[in-house]
């Protein structure tokens, strides 16, 4: 292959979005059933959990890109499990949390979720475009320590 047909290939698998790892957790299985056809509709590699003690263990196996915690789960709640995904990888490479909930539509339901570390906070119903939309920037970049896709 000569060189700008090398520079071609490289610039297309660049421009290609790349799969992302997503663990969906939510206390209503049809809300995980229907976000984990969602997203690998849109090509993700996704699991679900529907107890919030659940999630923790999951993530440590998967490692993933992404969490879309729903904050009202039994067992523990989404903000508690924020706080420890943020602890587990603080210095390190950390997952986008996604808080996804019906029940805390407040500003300051807003404020907690940012605090325990959420970057975004969706209030059910959301728009699954928007949704998305959200995991988008992670698609485009290189997935880290791999130094392409």
């Amino acid at each position: 292959m000569n060189a700008s047909a090398s520079t071609a290939a490289a610039d297309v698998n660049r421009a290609r979005p790349r799969s992302l790892r997503i663990v969906v957790a939510d206390d209503d299985p049809d809300t995980v059933l229907t976000l984990t056809m969602l997203l690998e509709d849109e090509g993700h590699v996704v699991q679900g959990v529907e107890k919030g003690d659940e999630v923790m263990r999951l993530v440590r196996r998967m490692s993933p890109d992404a969490v879309i915690l729903d904050i009202a789960m039994p067992g523990q709640s989404g903000f508690a499990v924020a706080q420890d995904i943020r602890a587990a990888y603080y210095g390190q490479r950390k997952p986008l949390l996604i808080a996804i909930t019906g029940q805390y539509k407040k500003p300051a339901d807003r404020m907690l979720s940012e605090l325990v570390g959420f970057d975004h906070h969706l209030v059910k119903p959301y728009d699954p475009e928007e949704l998305i939309g959200l995991l988008e920037p992670l698609r485009r970049a290189p997935r880290p320590g791999s130094g392409s896709q």
